[in-house]
């Protein structure tokens, strides 16, 4: 039973494989012409399909939103109900039909006429009602589904979605779309924290742990253990003297000097590394990273300690 179902896995992935070099070795004009629809239009990519083939398309829609390309996902069913209204002159509609005759996909050809869109069909059957009354017809059509039965939609989504994300990608690098414009997208995401934030958004600026130069290696331990830093800073917030780190209290105690009696000043870092607040956090992440250390301490344009950046809290 075990092995029977891995061989059904590996015909899957094998019948996937195929599908891919037929679509590469296929790809040419068409794709070429789609991409100059969408590139010259000043609308937004509208994308259409029922069934599994509305499942690939919202994921291409919210793929090319997210890459630079203004998208939305239209539900044929929904759309002869009033959600036609998202559809605008000069929009491009990209609908995804492997036969090329789905019923609610077809009964929205007219009115994408007297809409004046540009239609991309995506689609098995080059004879379609479908790929007739498109401008640019793209061709998802297999051999057979992998489906053992031949019809659940399998490869033929394979297809869909990776023709979808090429159109994609493609665009991202004609349109020269960078990390900075990929955060704009995804402020919420990771990636957008890193190259929207500064480190004045991230720093923290209370209670603070300082310690004076002369004070005991002991004394800045207790400072250290309050702040929960692994460091202290030595000196005030207007003057900023060096930092003693979790660091130089363990090489301290491997050595075993006597905490009490070894001053701040003997073992602190007088000239740390520091950031200003202006820099974004991706820059201070890579500036750490490199550096190798947890925190930055940030000084203003006057010298002074503004905060401490930290990236492993």
């Amino acid at each position: 039973m075990s092995q029977q179902a891995l061989n059904s896995a590996k015909s899957l992935f094998a019948a996937y494989r195929a599908a891919l070099d037929t679509l590469d070795a296929d790809i040419g004009a068409p794709f070429l012409q789609a991409l100059s629809l969408i590139q010259n239009s000043n609308g937004h990519v509208v994308v259409s399909g029922m069934g599994k083939s509305g499942i690939i398309g919202r994921k291409i829609s919210a793929t090319l939103a997210s890459t630079g390309t203004p998208s939305l996902f239209l539900h044929p069913a929904e759309a002869i109900h009033g959600d036609l209204g998202m559809v605008r002159q000069g929009d491009v509609i990209l609908a995804i039909s492997y036969s090329g005759d789905t019923e609610e996909i077809t009964r929205l050809l007219p009115a994408f006429e007297r809409l004046q869109t540009h239609l991309i069909a995506m689609t098995g059957n080059l004879n379609s009602t479908l790929a007739r009354h498109a401008e640019v017809v793209l061709d998802i059509a297999v051999d057979r589904e992998a489906c053992p039965l031949n019809l659940a939609p399998t490869t033929s989504s394979l297809n869909s979605l990776v023709l979808g994300d090429a159109l994609a990608v493609a665009l991202m690098e004609m349109r020269g779309f960078q990390e900075e414009d990929f955060a704009a997208t995804h402020p919420g995401g990771s990636l957008g924290r890193r190259l929207l934030t500064h480190v004045r958004d991230k720093m923290r600026t209370q209670n603070l742990p300082y310690v004076s130069g002369d004070a005991s290696v002991h004394d800045a331990l207790l400072s250290m253990t309050e702040g929960r830093l692994g460091m202290a800073l030595v000196g005030t917030p207007e003057r900023l003297d060096g930092i003693i780190t979790d660091g130089d209290l363990r090489r301290l105690l491997v050595s075993g000097s006597d905490l009490a009696k070894v001053t701040v000043a003997e073992v602190a870092t007088a000239q740390p590394l520091t950031i200003s607040p202006d820099v974004l956090m991706a820059d201070a992440e890579a500036r750490m990273l490199e550096a190798r250390v947890q925190c930055l301490v940030v000084v203003d344009a006057a010298g002074g300690v503004a905060g401490v950046i930290q990236i492993y809290e």
